[in-house]
């Protein structure tokens, strides 16, 4: 019995003595978590901001709780995502079959910038944009080193979406329009797509731009067959089944199109690989594939035109660029005036919606003369 006593003695000694070790190694595993999430609170706030850090951290419960119309409806609160693009467009090409929405949907244009870099035209779109929220989303698609310093106040902030080197006249950019329409589709309520550079401008204000959009029964794609050797040498025999030489067709990189044929380019898996394989330089893949490829699969929706002014009067490859001494009522009224064409097939005068290539050396004189002849 005293051996046993002593034991227990013994035994509770030992306990009390292991229990502050105990309490001290938790302590400082404790300390220690503290101090990372505390370094990665720091982190995520200063590149994040303070908002966006409780909505992540809060992401979970929500997506766990929450389940309501809502949570399929609104749009990515983040454009930035970790989604590869097979991942991406898979997402984005899973549309709702019924048509008539059960919400009350404002139908918005998506205006998706093309660009190297910078966007020295901003301040002139930001005119253009101001007063008209909820009418339209920009998405912006850059080298993946260019990082975008707008203020919160901008119609620009935040506004870049995960993107991949694009060279210009291969595939590359190709996959990097339709990286940004399947970004634009993840929002329900984007229904139209105009593709733009950092060297566009608008030649409306935005209601004469958004109606001449919404009330067209077609999409602007320029789509035309060249039987020119020059031209058809650029299709390849391997193409075919797929895509046979009498649907070969070519129009400006510069288009706007209806969610319908959104979908089309973003799900394609059946013309896509013969053009990544076989459309190589001198065939210029933006030219060619979005045109070929809305023709085999939408002809009757397609107007068969660009909306996008460019000067092809000088000779070259590229068309003129216009800098800040380019900038007079001359060039305004030539881009403007003098136009016919046909809309809903109809003739109209307005026949361009936007323009390019202006420089960054334009911004000033554009800024002075967008009230008088562009109207913002």
């Amino acid at each position: 019995m005293g051996n046993g006593k002593e034991f227990a003695v013994v035994h509770r000694t030992s306990q009390i003595r292991a229990s502050p070790n105990r309490l001290l190694h938790l302590l400082v595993l404790f300390l220690g978590l503290c101090f990372i999430f505390s370094v990665v609170s720091v982190y995520m706030i200063r590149h994040h901001g303070a908002n966006d850090v409780v909505a992540t951290l809060m992401q979970p419960c929500f997506e766990k709780e929450l389940v309501s119309l809502e949570c399929w409806i609104k749009p990515p609160s983040k454009l930035l995502h970790s989604m590869s693009d097979e991942e991406l467009f898979w997402r984005a090409s899973s549309p709702p079959r019924i048509k008539k929405y059960p919400f009350n949907r404002v139908p918005k244009i998506a205006f998706m910038f093309l660009t190297k870099g910078p966007l020295p035209l901003v301040p002139l779109w930001e005119r253009f944009f101001k007063e008209h929220s909820g009418l339209y989303e920009i998405y912006v698609h850059s080298l993946p080193s260019y990082q975008a310093d707008f203020p919160p106040t901008s119609a620009f902030y935040r506004r870049q979406i995960p993107s991949q080197v694009a060279k210009w006249g291969r595939m590359s950019i190709c996959d990097a329009e339709r990286r940004l329409l399947a970004n634009a589709l993840l929002d329900i309520n984007n229904e139209w797509f105009v593709l733009l550079s950092e060297s566009c401008i608008p030649l409306y204000n935005f209601s004469i731009i958004c109606n001449y959009i919404t009330k067209s029964k077609y999409s602007f794609v320029g789509a035309f067959d060249d039987p020119a050797l020059i031209r058809r040498g650029h299709y390849d025999e391997n193409m075919a089944p797929e895509v046979e030489i009498s649907q070969w067709r070519k129009g400006s990189q510069w288009f706007q199109i209806n969610r319908k044929l959104a979908l089309f380019i973003v799900a394609d898996t059946k013309f896509y690989p013969k053009f990544n394989e076989f459309c190589r330089p001198p065939c210029v893949g933006d030219e060619h594939y979005f045109p070929t490829v809305l023709t085999i699969q939408a002809p009757d929706l397609l107007a068969n035109r660009s909306i996008t002014w460019v000067d092809w009067s000088r000779e070259g490859a590229h068309p003129a660029t216009f800098g800040s001494t380019n900038i007079t009522e001359q060039l305004m009224k030539r881009m403007l005036e003098n136009n016919t064409c046909p809309y809903n097939n109809q003739p109209t005068s307005i026949c361009y919606l936007f323009a390019r290539k202006f420089a960054p050396s334009a911004l000033e004189p554009l800024f002075l003369l967008a009230p008088k002849y562009l109207g913002y």
